[in-house]
Protein backbone atom coordinates (compact mmCIF):
# COMPACT_ATOMS: atom_id res chain seq x y z
CA UNK A 1 0.00 0.00 0.00
CA UNK A 2 1.32 3.48 -0.87
CA UNK A 3 1.83 5.80 2.04
CA UNK A 4 0.62 9.41 1.94
CA UNK A 5 4.13 10.86 1.90
CA UNK A 6 5.17 8.54 -0.99
CA UNK A 7 2.10 9.59 -2.95
CA UNK A 8 2.81 13.27 -2.26
CA UNK A 9 6.45 12.86 -3.34
CA UNK A 10 5.42 11.08 -6.56
CA UNK A 11 2.86 13.79 -7.30
CA UNK A 12 5.51 16.48 -6.83
CA UNK A 13 7.91 14.66 -9.18
CA UNK A 14 5.09 14.49 -11.75
CA UNK A 15 4.46 18.23 -11.51
CA UNK A 16 8.18 18.94 -11.90
CA UNK A 17 8.36 16.62 -14.93
CA UNK A 18 5.40 18.35 -16.56
CA UNK A 19 6.92 21.78 -16.01
CA UNK A 20 10.34 20.71 -17.33
CA UNK A 21 9.61 19.88 -20.96
CA UNK A 22 7.37 20.62 -23.90
CA UNK A 23 4.08 18.77 -24.07
CA UNK A 24 2.03 17.84 -27.12
CA UNK A 25 -0.99 20.03 -27.71
CA UNK A 26 -1.77 18.74 -31.21
CA UNK A 27 -0.82 15.88 -33.51
CA UNK A 28 -1.67 14.91 -37.07
CA UNK A 29 -0.50 12.83 -40.00
CA UNK A 30 0.64 14.87 -43.00
CA UNK A 31 -0.26 12.68 -46.00
CA UNK A 32 1.57 14.93 -48.49
CA UNK A 33 4.90 14.52 -46.74
CA UNK A 34 4.16 11.13 -45.09
CA UNK A 35 5.15 12.48 -41.67
CA UNK A 36 3.75 12.60 -38.17
CA UNK A 37 3.55 16.25 -37.07
CA UNK A 38 3.32 17.12 -33.38
CA UNK A 39 2.59 20.63 -32.10
CA UNK A 40 4.35 21.22 -28.79
CA UNK A 41 3.88 24.00 -26.31
CA UNK A 42 4.98 26.70 -26.10
CA UNK A 43 5.53 27.17 -29.85
CA UNK A 44 7.40 24.20 -31.31
CA UNK A 45 6.70 21.62 -33.97
CA UNK A 46 8.26 18.18 -34.35
CA UNK A 47 7.85 15.95 -37.39
CA UNK A 48 9.29 12.63 -38.46
CA UNK A 49 8.54 9.94 -41.07
CA UNK A 50 6.02 7.43 -39.74
CA UNK A 51 8.16 4.63 -41.17
CA UNK A 52 10.90 5.49 -38.66
CA UNK A 53 8.84 4.93 -35.50
CA UNK A 54 8.29 1.58 -33.81
CA UNK A 55 4.73 0.42 -34.29
CA UNK A 56 4.14 2.78 -37.20
CA UNK A 57 6.74 1.48 -39.66
CA UNK A 58 4.25 -0.55 -41.74
CA UNK A 59 1.15 1.58 -41.14
CA UNK A 60 -1.10 2.69 -43.95
CA UNK A 61 -2.06 6.38 -44.13
CA UNK A 62 -5.63 5.47 -43.17
CA UNK A 63 -4.28 3.97 -39.91
CA UNK A 64 -2.47 7.19 -39.02
CA UNK A 65 -5.28 9.69 -39.50
CA UNK A 66 -6.35 9.54 -35.84
CA UNK A 67 -3.88 10.37 -33.07
CA UNK A 68 -4.89 10.76 -29.43
CA UNK A 69 -2.87 12.83 -26.98
CA UNK A 70 -2.70 11.73 -23.35
CA UNK A 71 -3.98 14.21 -20.72
CA UNK A 72 -0.38 14.89 -19.64
CA UNK A 73 0.63 15.75 -23.22
CA UNK A 74 3.52 13.26 -23.04
CA UNK A 75 1.91 10.31 -24.79
CA UNK A 76 0.56 9.78 -28.30
CA UNK A 77 -1.77 6.90 -29.05
CA UNK A 78 -2.65 5.55 -32.49
CA UNK A 79 -5.91 3.66 -31.83
CA UNK A 80 -6.12 1.95 -35.23
CA UNK A 81 -2.71 0.38 -34.60
CA UNK A 82 -2.82 0.14 -30.80
CA UNK A 83 0.59 1.85 -30.83
CA UNK A 84 1.95 4.43 -28.42
CA UNK A 85 4.81 6.93 -28.56
CA UNK A 86 6.38 8.83 -25.66
CA UNK A 87 6.91 12.53 -26.51
CA UNK A 88 9.99 13.08 -24.27
CA UNK A 89 11.73 10.17 -26.02
CA UNK A 90 10.79 11.57 -29.44
CA UNK A 91 12.44 14.85 -28.49
CA UNK A 92 15.64 12.89 -27.83
CA UNK A 93 15.43 11.21 -31.24
CA UNK A 94 14.33 7.87 -29.78
CA UNK A 95 11.68 6.39 -32.03
CA UNK A 96 11.41 2.94 -30.41
CA UNK A 97 12.72 0.54 -27.80
CA UNK A 98 16.48 -0.01 -27.47
CA UNK A 99 16.20 -3.44 -29.07
CA UNK A 100 14.14 -2.10 -31.98
CA UNK A 101 16.50 0.86 -32.52
CA UNK A 102 19.54 -1.47 -32.41
CA UNK A 103 17.95 -3.74 -35.02
CA UNK A 104 17.27 -0.73 -37.26
CA UNK A 105 20.88 0.43 -36.91
CA UNK A 106 22.17 -3.08 -37.61
CA UNK A 107 20.02 -3.31 -40.71
CA UNK A 108 21.30 0.05 -41.93
CA UNK A 109 24.89 -0.97 -41.14
CA UNK A 110 24.45 -4.16 -43.15
CA UNK A 111 23.68 -2.04 -46.20
CA UNK A 112 26.84 -0.01 -45.72
CA UNK A 113 29.11 0.35 -48.76
CA UNK A 114 32.23 1.59 -47.00
CA UNK A 115 35.72 0.98 -48.33
CA UNK A 116 36.62 -1.08 -45.25
CA UNK A 117 33.59 -3.32 -45.78
CA UNK A 118 34.47 -3.88 -49.45
CA UNK A 119 38.05 -4.79 -48.54
CA UNK A 120 36.91 -7.19 -45.82
CA UNK A 121 34.53 -8.81 -48.30
CA UNK A 122 37.39 -9.35 -50.77
CA UNK A 123 39.55 -11.00 -48.10
CA UNK A 124 36.62 -13.20 -47.03
CA UNK A 125 36.05 -14.18 -50.66
CA UNK A 126 39.67 -15.31 -51.03
CA UNK A 127 39.15 -17.55 -48.00
CA UNK A 128 36.21 -19.30 -49.64
CA UNK A 129 33.45 -16.86 -48.73
CA UNK A 130 30.70 -17.20 -46.22
CA UNK A 131 29.71 -20.77 -45.32
CA UNK A 132 26.38 -21.92 -46.72
CA UNK A 133 23.50 -21.80 -44.25
CA UNK A 134 22.82 -25.19 -42.74
CA UNK A 135 26.10 -26.61 -44.03
CA UNK A 136 27.51 -29.20 -41.68
CA UNK A 137 30.86 -28.33 -40.23
CA UNK A 138 33.28 -31.25 -40.45
CA UNK A 139 35.17 -31.88 -37.27
CA UNK A 140 37.95 -34.41 -36.75
CA UNK A 141 36.86 -37.53 -34.89
CA UNK A 142 37.70 -37.42 -31.20
CA UNK A 143 39.69 -40.19 -29.69
CA UNK A 144 38.15 -41.77 -26.67
CA UNK A 145 40.29 -41.79 -23.56
CA UNK A 146 38.68 -45.06 -22.45
CA UNK A 147 40.69 -48.21 -22.99
CA UNK A 148 38.99 -51.26 -24.41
Amino acid sequence: MVKNREFAAASERGREFQAAGPRAIGARYDRNHERIVIQLEPNLELSFPATEAQGLERAKPSQLDRIEISPSGFGLHFPKLDADLWVPALLEGILGSRKWMAARLGHAGGKSRSRAKREASKVNGKLGGRPKKGAAVERPARRSSRSV
